[in-house]
C-alpha cells in the first residue's frame, strides 16, 4: 500500500449513520494496526444530513478531490425515500470517472441504486439490501442482482447488502490488502466476526475457531451450533458437505485448530454457561445443550471454574 492509498466515503443526504460509521471503522482500526489509510469525506452537499437527522461538516465538493486509481471510493447507502435525482449531475460524473480511472467503487446498503443510476452495474452482478433486491432488479434490468449474499465483488465494484454488511465488506477489502490474518485482527479489535453467525458472545469459541477460510468448515460449524441439543456424528457432517468422515477430520482440524469432538463440547459448554445467566433449571440447560444428565453439566463447569 502506498502512502497516499485513501478511502473517500462518499455522503448523500439522508446517510444511513451505521453505512457509513461501521465501513469507517474497519478502515480507522486498520490504521491503529499499523496499516493507515487517508480517510476523506465527500459530499455534494455542503451540510449532508444522516436520515437520523446528525449533520455532518467538513466535508469535501467532489469536485475538490480528483480520483487516483490506487483510491478506494465507498457510498454509503441512503433513505431511498428523500433521495434528490434531481441532483445527479452533481454526482454522477464524478463517481463515473472514478470507475473509469479503475478506482475501487464500493456501495453499501442502497446506495447500489446510485452505482447502478451512474451505469457502473450495467452487465454486472451486484447486492443491495434485501427489502431492495427485487425493486433494483426491476428498475435496472440490465444488472444481476443476487439476493441473499453479503457482498458481490465484480472487476472494481463492490456491493454489499443491508446496513451492517458495510463491515463485512470493508473487512474483505483489508483482507485483500493484507492478509486473513490481518482481517481477523480487525475484527477482533471491534468485537465482530469475520464471518458472522448468530448473537454471540464477545469473546466466544467462534471468534476464536472461525477465524479461517474454508467455506465448508464454516457449514459444519453453523450445523453444529444449530444442532447442540441432538447427537452430532462426524459421519453426518461429512455428508453435509460431502467428503468423507477421515477428510472432514483432518480438514476440520487444519482449519480450526481443534478437533470436532472438542469444538462441540466448547460451543456446549459456552451456550450452558450462557443459559445460566438466565436462571434456568440445570435439567433443562443440560437437555438444551445436549448432555447426558445435570450431573455431567455440573461436572463439567465446576472444572470450568
Amino acid at each position: 500500500m502506498s502512502p497516499t492509498d485513501r478511502i473517500i466515503f462518499f455522503l448523500f443526504d439522508g446517510v444511513h449513520l451505521l453505512d457509513l460509521a461501521g465501513a469507517v471503522t474497519v478502515f480507522y482500526e486498520s490504521g491503529g494496526l499499523g496499516k493507515p489509510y487517508e480517510l476523506c469525506y465527500v459530499s455534494p452537499y455542503a451540510q449532508p444530513i444522516s436520515s437520523s437527522g446528525l449533520g455532518f461538516t467538513k466535508v469535501m465538493a467532489p469536485e475538490e478531490l480528483t480520483v487516483q486509481a490506487n483510491d478506494t471510493i465507498i457510498v454509503a447507502g441512503m433513505e431511498i425515500a428523500k433521495w434528490q435525482r434531481s441532483d445527479d449531475a452533481l454526482w454522477i460524473p464524478w463517481l463515473q470517472n472514478a470507475a473509469a480511472k479503475n478506482a475501487t467503487v464500493c456501495s453499501v446498503c442502497t446506495a447500489a441504486f446510485a452505482l447502478a443510476a451512474a451505469g457502473l452495474l450495467e452487465g454486472r452482478q451486484c447486492t443491495t439490501h434485501w427489502a431492495w433486491t427485487s425493486t433494483l432488479q426491476q428498475q435496472y434490468p440490465g444488472i444481476k442482482v443476487l439476493e441473499n449474499i453479503l457482498y458481490v465483488k465484480s472487476g472494481n465494484i463492490y456491493t454489499s447488502a443491508g446496513i451492517a454488511t458495510g463491515i463485512d465488506l470493508a473487512l474483505f477489502l483489508v483482507e485483500e490488502r493484507h492478509g486473513v490474518a490481518f482481517a481477523c485482527q480487525v475484527a477482533k479489535d471491534m468485537v465482530v466476526y469475520v464471518r458472522r453467525e448468530g448473537k454471540d458472545p464477545q469473546d466466544s469459541i467462534y471468534i476464536q475457531n472461525r477465524q479461517h477460510i474454508n467455506h465448508q468448515i464454516h457449514q459444519v460449524q453453523d450445523y453444529i451450533a444449530h444442532h447442540l441439543r441432538e447427537k452430532i456424528s462426524i459421519e453426518e457432517l461429512a455428508e453435509l458437505i460431502h467428503i468423507s468422515p477421515r477428510s472432514l477430520t483432518r480438514l476440520f482440524k487444519s482449519s480450526t485448530g481443534i478437533t470436532i469432538g472438542q469444538y462441540v463440547q466448547q460451543l456446549r459448554l459456552e451456550k450452558a454457561m450462557h443459559l445460566l445467566k438466565g436462571h434456568h433449571k440445570m435439567a433443562w440447560i443440560a437437555m438444551e445443550c445436549g448432555y447426558k444428565s445435570p450431573g455431567q453439566l455440573r461436572q463439567l463447569i465446576n472444572q470450568k471454574r
